[in-house]
């Protein structure tokens, strides 16, 4: 039995073309999947995200799709369990699965009587023509950007290592390395990290970089703050050297995030292992005001280009041709305009009619459709800056809608503004707020979106982060964390009706502080995002005065954020119209 991740040895949710073996090998271009092989079958498992694109892309192949958490459906490790015997070989590359991942294998195929095989690599016995690791060049952030120096922020790594009685930090996780180095690079494509690894001790710092991605500027950041600079590629020999030392020390690890390889590493040598969540990643989730600052002033900019593509496709469409590929490459030259550009934070999902259904649909030069003067068309973009990390969705009408179109898009519309309207004790987490925007949805016996309905976004780094999330549902093993102010975090229902449309409102919020009165602290949130929300789509019959009265205050924050960007006369009276108020 073979096992075939999505991942690289990092465990980043987006992977360079090196590692898209998964990819290759079945076709499914969905960021999340795993395969297991069999003499007799292979499955696919994936998350509602993507059951209608998966169907799709892997009809003919004879791959089983499990969907999953669908009633009735296997785990990955369910199915393992009933289909391996003794005597049975189960192989996957060790470097491409989580040490938790790992561990619950382990014990299942101990339990089986069944070799564990985990230095598998398939995809070079089989890829011809594999693309090889393309590292980029890495630059260094300033204090003006992250608010705090690097060497203050390996400082509070160190108290945080102490508080856990840990003598040793390894971290492989690219966010929280570049979070934490104040480094970034272009190593996978729409993140802007660098392949890495840590070591960190009381008294030193070891890095692991491709030494082609490092400059003398970035060689010299590193060095002002103590941290020693090692070839990417050494990483292995370095851990296995320091064994000496791990025996008697205690190791801190995530086992959620380090791969399989590097913990058996450790786990060998190590007098402790304290498997806890990294601390890189709680740190990273609590932006500073400098930060906040940066993140406001790019979300403006960032949603006044979008506003002003919204009324280009108002204007166009039915004027012109224009397909969901044509009509992403303009918001993608859009965007790239803004003053502090980097690149996309994510290909852009531009979708017409039944495609929006599909919500991590892509739009390609040999696959797309024609976007026609009537229904609705979906777009869900977002870029990179020097300043903040973007993500937004919105749902248009482009001719002639239906009832029933109209009656989905407010239910959505609903929840987004009443989770954003949410006011919440601390110690809340995303799974106490997540009704505000499903029950719309469920009150009015529509399907329920199979996903969350929000997750953390990073400064300058991964578009999807944690620990912060609002979701209702919780997969084993993920993390629930308090929402805390500085956070941001997408808020995004949707309706989606496979092979007819799919609907999405996202925006993203700011977890800022609302009081303290004798029963505690609270908190709530604040709009980043100022897109004005289609009010051609809007049944008014649907909503309660309070909804129609958060709409209004709504469109009044979009009209006095965006009317300075707009170029003419022509844009100024669409946004004007486009933020009306309602009754």
């Amino acid at each position: 039995m073979l096992m075939i991740p999505t991942s690289d040895p990092h465990d980043s949710e987006y992977v360079g073309d090196h590692y898209k073996f998964r990819e290759w090998l079945t076709g499914f271009t969905g960021s999340n999947a795993k395969v297991i092989v069999t003499k007799d079958e292979a499955g696919l498992w994936t998350d509602g995200r993507y059951f209608i694109q998966a169907a799709n892309e892997l009809e003919g192949s004879g791959i089983i799709l499990f969907k999953e958490r669908e009633p009735g459906v296997p785990t990955v490790k369910e199915y393992v369990k009933s289909h391996i015997s003794s005597g049975d070989v189960f192989a996957v590359d060790g470097r491409l699965i989580t040490a938790k991942e790992g561990e619950d294998l382990s014990e299942i195929l101990e339990a089986a009587g069944a070799p564990f095989k985990v230095d598998a690599d398939p995809a070079s016995a089989v890829w011809e023509g594999r693309p090889g690791v393309d590292p980029g060049r890495i630059f260094a952030l300033g204090t003006d950007l992250t608010g705090i120096s690097t060497a203050d922020k390996l400082s509070e790594v160190r108290s945080r290592m102490k508080e856990a009685g840990a003598d040793i930090f390894v971290l492989s996780k690219l966010d929280d390395i570049c979070f934490l180095a104040d480094i970034r690079g272009n190593d996978i494509a729409c993140t802007p990290v660098a392949y890495s690894y840590m070591y960190i001790t009381s008294e030193e710092a070891h890095i692991f970089l491709y030494e082609e991605s490092v400059g003398d500027d970035v060689r010299a950041h590193l060095e002002k703050a103590d941290i020693t600079i090692h070839p990417y590629d050494a990483f292995d020999t370095f851990l296995s050297g320091a064994a000496p030392a791990m025996e008697s020390a205690s190791v801190l690890i995530d086992s959620r995030s380090i791969n399989f390889a590097i913990y058996k590493t450790i786990t060998d040598h190590a007098r402790k292992v304290i498997d806890k969540p990294n601390p890189t990643t709680d740190m990273e989730s609590v932006r500073n005001e400098t930060q906040l600052e940066r993140i406001r002033d790019v979300y403006v900019r960032d949603s006044a280009a979008l506003t002003r593509f919204l009324f280009w496709m108002k204007e166009n469409v039915g004027k012109e041709e224009i397909s969901e590929y044509t009509a992403a490459l303009k918001i993608d030259e859009m965007r790239s305009k803004i003053d502090g550009f980097i690149e996309l934070s994510f290909d852009t999902i531009s979708a017409y009619g039944p495609n929006a259904a599909m919500m991590h649909y892509e739009a390609t030069t040999e696959s797309f459709a024609m976007v026609e003067p009537e229904g609705m068309y979906l777009v869900d973009s977002g870029g990179q800056y020097m300043g903040g990390t973007t993500d937004v969705t919105r749902t248009i009408a482009v001719g002639a809608v239906t009832d029933e179109m109209r009656r989905s898009f407010t239910l959505v519309c609903i929840g987004m503004l009443r989770l954003a309207d949410a006011v919440f004790i601390e110690g809340c987490t995303g799974r106490n707020l997540d009704i505000l925007a499903r029950e719309p949805l469920w009150k009015n016996c529509l399907i329920d979106y199979k996903c969350g309905t929000g997750h953390g976004v990073g400064f300058m780094l991964g578009v999807h982060t944690g620990p912060e999330n609002i979701r209702s549902k919780f997969a084993e093993g993920m993390r629930e964390a308090p929402l805390k102010a500085g956070m941001t975090l997408s808020d995004e229902p949707g309706v989606y009706i496979e092979g007819e449309y799919g609907i999405r409102t996202e925006n993203i919020l700011e977890v800022v502080d609302a009081g303290t009165s004798p029963d505690g602290h609270f908190l709530k949130f604040e709009h980043l995002t100022w897109v004005p929300i289609d009010l051609e789509l809007i049944d008014t019959s649907y909503m309660e005065p309070h909804d129609i009265e958060l709409l209004n205050r709504y469109h009044e924050g979009v009209y006095s954020h965006i009317a300075p960007f707009m170029e003419d006369e022509r844009e100024l009276a669409w946004l004007k119209n486009a933020t009306k108020s309602v009754q």
